[in-house]
């Protein structure tokens, strides 16, 4: 698999521009349209993929992945955190460029990475980019550039989702069907877990795994550093009651969490999750925003290549 750094791509080569039309706000076409004008202004040449369903980005992302490398291109996702994921995911293997242009409601992965959340900007910086190796953690064969997490944070997730369709996709939306999930009882995972030589067995109603500085920072947890040292953060929260993981959440608001005592945090290179008794039943994995069932045992690391991101140029 690659490993050195690709070249930007001059304005004869194509960026594919994978677009969501269900991330962010909705103006899909309004979006576009204003891509359109600025690449073209630009003289840069440019083709867009475009769904409205996020379960068939995968399949265009690998599309998008075959144009870029017959012509020596980019691939450019446009969306939220889930589509950038997807995207990326097909990305990785080839070495190819990639870049972002923020359409989602918490953008992680671009603000961690200085890329614009207004769309002339995005673009702009993509027309003058330069490259940033990235690092990309897995679990299993499923790579995540924020974080993976099972438990209480999966279902917040399926929960935040069906108040956005009822309520609109926006961060109060988002917030409130948090508080929502949080006070109510939830079961707790019986979980085995094997990092650095050691084995333990835990009692959790999440574990978590960041691989993003921006939001590990956010929260108060000090791994956030240990990121730049090809490690991964892991979160383990003790066994509580609605109240206290409310509590918990305020603290993580505040960016207080790591000085919270029902919290365990670390870092780690590679850790192994499998839940007690050898359970086989698939487990609800949050990955990036996006929830999927994967079979245990749990892997998780730091891929071997980075993600070739386009990042705004300094000369800009």
């Amino acid at each position: 698999m690659p490993q050195h750094a690709p070249s930007i791509p001059d304005r004869t080569a194509p960026l594919i521009i994978v677009m969501n039309a269900r991330s962010g706000s909705g103006n899909a076409d309004e979006d576009q349209e204003q891509m359109r004008t600025l690449f073209s202004e630009a003289g840069q040449a440019h083709e867009f993929l475009f769904s409205d369903r996020p379960d068939h980005i995968p399949a265009i992302a690998k599309q998008a992945v075959a144009k870029a490398r017959e012509r020596q291109g980019a691939v450019i996702a446009a969306g939220g955190d889930g589509t950038i994921n997807s995207v990326a995911q097909a990305v990785l293997p080839c070495g190819l460029p990639f870049g972002i242009i923020p359409q989602g409601t918490f953008n992680y992965s671009s603000r961690a990475n200085g890329i614009p959340l207004e769309t002339e900007a995005a673009v702009r910086a993509l027309l003058n980019a330069q490259l940033k190796p990235l690092q990309v953690g897995l679990v299993n064969d499923r790579i995540f550039l924020v974080n993976a997490s099972l438990g209480l944070y999966p279902q917040l997730l399926q929960d935040r989702e069906e108040y956005k369709s009822q309520f609109g996709r926006t961060r109060v939306v988002a917030f409130i069907a948090g508080l929502r999930s949080l006070m109510q009882e939830h079961r707790q995972l019986s979980l085995e877990i094997e990092h650095d030589n050691e084995r333990e067995l835990i009692r959790t109603p999440t574990l978590f795994v960041g691989n993003n500085q921006l939001q590990l920072e956010q929260i108060g947890l000090p791994e956030a550093e240990d990121l730049q040292r090809r490690k991964l953060a892991a979160l383990i929260v003790r066994a509580q009651h609605p109240r206290s993981l409310l509590w918990l959440a305020l603290r993580g608001a505040l960016g207080q969490l790591a000085d919270a005592n029902n919290v365990r945090d670390f870092a780690f290179r590679e850790m192994t999750v499998s839940p007690w008794l050898g359970n086989k039943r698939p487990i609800k994995v949050a990955i990036d925003g996006e929830v999927t069932m994967m079979r245990a045992p749990l892997k998780f690391k730091v891929a071997s290549q980075p993600l070739w991101l386009m990042t705004p140029s300094a000369k800009q």
